[in-house]
């Protein structure tokens, strides 16, 4: 059990990161990470979806039906996000605003479908849960990178707290979305520079 959770631990967050290797979660990606609190709030969403609803979508395999389950995964995947939404508008309603739709589109989250489909509906509801919950570790892992290289170039701020150290004139383009385009593409070459010297290492090995 420990080994499986270790290998899908590094597999998420890093060998199949759902941002950076398999091209996931792209459209939040852009739109929330001018900051980090918004990045982070977005991600705890995402992992509380992505691990209950793999853990429920595991529980049940044996019971629905295959002609309609991706009808029933989608019903379980917005029960959990409409969660996210009211405890969010009834405890953080600024980040919630901020957020805007973002939120309710976690339910089209390519990343949440596909753990379902190519994890929790063939394994079992412990491993399938903590699959979820590392996909959405690496989902914010790579979002809160970005978010923080984006706030303190655009607002020379962390999680809205001034930077007294920094003193430039903010690069009002870090804060649009074309930055989040060039922002990913950054962390995608360095991610695939890292695995490419892997391999070639691994290679002159053998």
């Amino acid at each position: 059990m420990i080994s499986d959770v270790k290998t899908v631990l590094t597999r998420n967050l890093w060998k199949e990161n759902p941002v950076i290797r398999q091209i996931l979660g792209i459209c939040s990606a852009l739109a929330v990470t001018n900051l980090a609190i918004n990045s982070l709030v977005m991600g705890i969403g995402l992992m509380f979806v992505t691990a209950l609803s793999s853990f429920t979508i595991s529980l049940l395999r044996s019971y629905i039906p295959k002609r309609i389950r991706m009808i029933v995964q989608t019903l379980i995947i917005a029960s959990y996000v409409i969660i996210v939404d009211i405890f969010l508008k009834a405890n953080l309603p600024e980040i919630s605003k901020a957020l805007g739709p973002y939120i309710g589109l976690i339910i089209t989250n390519c990343i949440i479908m596909g753990r379902a489909e190519a994890f929790a509906q063939k394994n079992p509801p412990v491993i399938s849960f903590f699959d979820g919950l590392f996909a959405g570790v690496g989902y914010t892992v790579i979002l809160l990178g970005i978010a923080l290289v984006r706030e303190i170039l655009g607002f020379g701020t962390i999680f809205g707290i001034a930077l007294p150290f920094i003193k430039f004139t903010p690069w009002t383009i870090m804060v649009m979305p074309p930055s989040g385009f060039f922002m990913i593409a950054i962390f995608i070459w360095i991610s695939s520079a890292i695995m490419n010297r892997r391999l070639n290492k691994q290679k002159v090995r053998k």
